[in-house]
């Protein structure tokens, strides 16, 4: 069984602390994505749990054996880098076939596995050809095919898809979440693009600064955010976001800078009267609506067909994004209201950050 746990697991450099006390459960089969932005340790964490970097604190277990101590190779694991990594003098067939004739693997048996996971990856008609003769699409096939080979008990994914253009990142993505549905194997998978990481992942870890701010499944974090970074950070376009104060009296209302009150929900959220909060609500729930409660002037309007997204700011500045299915009439320089449904709302400590829904 290869799970994997992370207990406390630290990395330094020096004085700055990079990786800082992470804990995680991977259950073997499992589809897990780290997500955040440039810079968060997502890649750092990866490499910690390949054995390239040595962590400096915490314990690494796979398959419920501790591995701080275990030498990259010996872990059972392949990774695929975000740049192929190809040997560039050989074909395709002797890349796939280096790393099994470097443990001394039957030539029949070689052959055999090249076989079954070139047909599998689409990629049998190239086996002859040399990286340079392949496109990106097909170069990552290939760095794919080469970790298969090896049937590891775990793959490891580096931002295999960040070099391709967007419409063949999409057809990579399907390529990589079908093939986990054949294989079954662990795969852990690092990305800056959360999409992909909604998209591919049975399990989500958004981190920041070295911390794992959230982790569970995709709608788990899109639905119920911790906080503010996550809520930000999970959903296309982002959620919006509104400072206000809860009103002291009998309605439950959030009082923004303009002045203008929107409801908020009475039951399910630790809130006080006086509390200095963060509305979010996503650009999907937000429609134009005579009698709603935002006010906002007309900043861009995109238009594509099926569906349209207005860009405005609200009387005190704060941008606002509205996600309309369809075609709209909005214009640049219109001010329109905006409905904000009660049901529909996230509240946040402004303070700390913090979601208010109560557990």
């Amino acid at each position: 069984m290869a799970s994997i746990e992370l207990r406390d697991v630290r990395k330094s450099y020096g004085a700055v602390d990079v990786i800082k006390g992470v804990d995680l459960d991977i259950k073997h089969g499992e589809f897990c994505v780290f997500v955040g932005p440039s810079g968060c340790g997502k890649s750092t964490l990866l490499r910690m749990i390949s054995g390239l970097e040595d962590i400096t604190g915490g314990e690494i277990a796979i398959g419920g054996d501790v591995v701080n101590t275990v030498p990259a190779a010996d872990r059972g694991l392949a990774m695929v880098f975000q740049s192929y990594a190809l040997y560039p003098h050989m074909t395709v067939r002797q890349n796939l076939s280096f790393g099994l004739e470097n443990i001394n693997t039957p030539k029949a048996e070689i052959a055999e596995k090249i076989t079954s996971v070139a047909k599998m990856l689409q990629i049998d008609m190239l086996l002859d050809r040399r990286p340079k003769d392949l496109s990106g699409g097909q170069r990552q096939r290939v760095a794919i095919g080469r970790a298969v080979v090896r049937e590891p008990k775990v793959f490891l994914f580096d931002e295999p898809l960040s070099n391709l253009d967007a419409e063949l990142r999409v057809d990579m993505r399907g390529e990589i979440a079908s093939l986990h549905r054949r294989l079954g194997n662990t795969m852990i998978y690092v990305t800056h693009d959360q999409v992909e990481a909604m998209t591919m992942a049975d399990k989500i870890a958004v981190l920041k600064l070295g911390e794992v701010e959230q982790f569970g499944a995709p709608l788990e974090l899109y639905n119920t955010p911790r906080n503010l970074f996550v809520a930000g950070f999970i959903g296309s376009p982002k959620m919006n976001f509104l400072a206000g104060r809860i009103e002291d009296g009998d309605r439950g209302e959030l009082v923004l800078p303009s002045g203008e009150r929107v409801l908020i929900p009475e039951d399910g959220y630790d809130q006080r009267p006086g509390q200095e909060v963060t509305l979010g609500i996503r650009p999907t729930e937000m429609q134009p609506a005579a009698d709603g409660p935002v006010s906002i002037e007309v900043k861009s309007v995109e238009q594509l067909g099926g569906e349209s997204y207005i860009y405005g700011t609200t009387r005190d500045g704060t941008p606002l994004t509205v996600h309309s299915p369809g075609q709209t009439r909005v214009r640049i320089g219109e001010t329109i209201a905006l409905g904000v449904p009660p049901g529909q709302i996230h509240l946040f400590d402004t303070q700390s950050g913090l979601s208010l829904l109560g557990s």
